[in-house]
């Protein structure tokens, strides 16, 4: 047998001691104990012995138990650990442990115990497609592991390039130039620290998603021996670790290689004692381009009835949100529920919460959080029905506004906004600027773009700030009053709803306004949440009066 300093290396493991591997360690087997169903190695073996409950134990050597098919690892809950699986739910096609189906899968259909499913004989076929599957995103992570430790090089060499473009910059300037070169600098190294952390984030992921899927195709390898309940558990736990491995590599070349560079003011020498900006360090993403900022008009419009027949009260829309393919979802505040809009924004079904709900926000391909007024955070799954899979606690959760950032949830709260895991730890906090000076007054809606959050205060306007909580930029106009509803467009145009006002503003990305887009003179009356449906080219306002407004643009 193969060692490194005395360990057995991966490659020549054929059976996993069993408590080891739920301490995410692969040792070699040596024994198996029948009443325990456990594989131990050496180590295991001797703590085993002189364990009061288990030394007098009778052990068997590993091949012998082998030979008798027993099951190679434990088959423990994902989700509870410390909890075995013994249920198939047939609409997620997955197996769980009963705290599971109790918590989340209540309403599930095709719930069956293990002990009472008919397994099909034919397993061997899904092992074989498993293995191939594995191969191929095997190779795939491979490439994009390859292609993102590239792109962290290229970024170092960028850096230094932009480096020079700013100092170049800075040799036909005077004193106010040398502090503006100052900030610029500080601006590149904050932009690539960024950049790098995510960088270095995904090269984390892509290698742990490399080691389980090398962990679960060893495992599979003598999965045939099984009987068929433990066959199809393995095969069942491989195919979501293979999921999760797929969503990796697909994640990663979703976002596509990030690059630096300076957007340089071109008017900065004739400017100098009045610009505020040596230049912008910006990325771009491969197969990208900067678009150009246009303003929309609007070509028709068409007012939506969005009440159900079993909603109570006229409802409240406090926020909307889109998923990947299109799905729209809205919070409705009075009726306490959440609504699916059709193709067509007419009502398809919904999903009652168990309080009123004061922000949404799309969480993954098919699941968003809902923001409850007794600060709670819902997650909330959308397939061929709505249904609740977990919730975290938040504080002051009767504020509105919640939104979905790189990964985290940034949740409103009485002047700030906090930033959580999905777990539900605060991570920080934000609510003053570097000033010390308060940020917010009255959060509403918000949302997210690029890289910036985009939060609208009621009295202040539109706040844009950086994933740090730093505030980049303020966009507001006397035009607007009461400011409620915001979103983006695919090319960067920011949408601001102002309830008091009764209009829809348009902003371009370096926060210069653009003008009307919908006035109080078109009929418009206190809007209060927007949303730029990308894939229909409409935008959505949902309205005071309990109707929504699509301005088809």
């Amino acid at each position: 047998m193969a060692e490194v300093d005395g360990r057995s290396t991966i490659t020549d493991i054929d059976i996993v001691c069993t408590p080891c591997f739920e301490g995410d360690i692969r040792e070699q087997a040596v024994k198996y104990c029948p009443e325990c169903q456990e594989f131990l190695c050496t180590g295991c073996t001797r703590h085993h012995g002189r364990q009061r409950m288990s030394r007098s134990h009778k052990l068997l050597d590993k091949n012998e138990a082998k030979q008798g098919s027993h099951v190679i690892v434990a088959a423990k809950c994902l989700y509870h650990p410390d909890r075995e699986i013994e249920m198939y739910c047939k609409e997620h096609d997955m197996v769980y442990c009963t705290k599971c189906i109790a918590t989340y899968h209540r309403s599930c259909r095709g719930v069956t115990c293990l002990d009472d499913l008919s397994v099909s004989t034919d397993q061997k076929r899904e092992t074989e497609r498993l293995k191939a599957d594995i191969m191929i995103i095997q190779e795939r992570l491979k490439n994009t592991d390859k292609k993102t430790k590239t792109n962290l090089k290229s970024i170092e060499e960028q850096r230094n390039d932009v480096i020079l473009q700013i100092k170049g910059l800075a040799l036909d300037l005077v004193e106010h130039i040398q502090k503006l070169e100052r900030e610029a600098l500080e601006g590149l190294d904050a932009e690539y620290s960024l950049v790098k952390e995510e960088l270095e984030t995904d090269i984390s992921n892509i290698s742990k998603a490399k080691q389980e899927i090398e962990q679960v195709r060893s495992q599979l390898q003598d999965v045939d021996s099984l009987d068929k309940i433990p066959q199809f558990v393995q095969t069942k736990l491989t195919q979501q670790t293979l999921n999760v491995a797929v969503k990796v590599f697909e994640h990663n070349e979703a976002k596509g290689s990030q690059s630096l560079y300076l957007k340089e003011n071109t008017e900065l020498k004739s400017l100098v004692t009045s610009s505020s900006f040596l230049g912008s360090v910006l990325r771009i993403t491969e197969g990208k381009r900067l678009m150009t900022a246009r303003t929309y008009k609007v070509s028709s419009q068409k007012e939506k009835n969005i009440r159900m027949k079993n909603d109570k009260i006229q409802p409240y829309i406090c926020d909307v949100c889109q998923l990947p393919d299109g799905t729209i979802i809205l919070a409705d505040d009075n009726n306490k529920r959440i609504k699916r809009l059709d193709v067509n924004y007419n009502n398809k079904d919904c999903f009652d919460l168990e309080t009123h709900p004061r922000g949404i926000c799309c969480t993954g391909n098919n699941e968003v959080a809902v923001k409850l007024y007794n600060s709670k955070v819902w997650f909330i799954s959308v397939g061929s029905s709505l249904s609740k899979v977990r919730d975290i606690t938040v504080t002051h959760g009767n504020y509105h506004g919640m939104t979905y950032f790189a990964g985290q949830l940034w949740v409103s709260d009485v002047n700030c906004v906090n930033v959580y895991s999905t777990s539900g730890s605060l991570l920080y906090s934000i609510g003053s600027d570097v000033n010390g000076q308060r940020i917010f007054t009255s959060i509403e809606q918000m949302t997210v773009s690029g890289e910036n959050v985009f939060v609208a205060d009621s009295s202040h306007g539109l706040v844009c700030l950086t994933r740090d909580g730093t505030v980049k930029r303020e966009l507001s106009d006397k035009l607007l009053t009461d400011t409620r509803g915001v979103c983006v467009s695919n090319d960067g145009i920011v949408f601001i709803a102002g309830c008091s006002s009764h209009n829809i503003m348009m902003f371009d990305s370096d926060g210069k306004c653009l003008g009307e887009l919908v006035s109080k003179d078109s009929g418009l009356v206190q809007p209060l949440s927007l949303l730029f449906d990308d894939k229909r080219k409409c935008l959505v306002a949902a309205c005071f009066s309990g109707n929504m407004i699509v301005y088809y643009i």
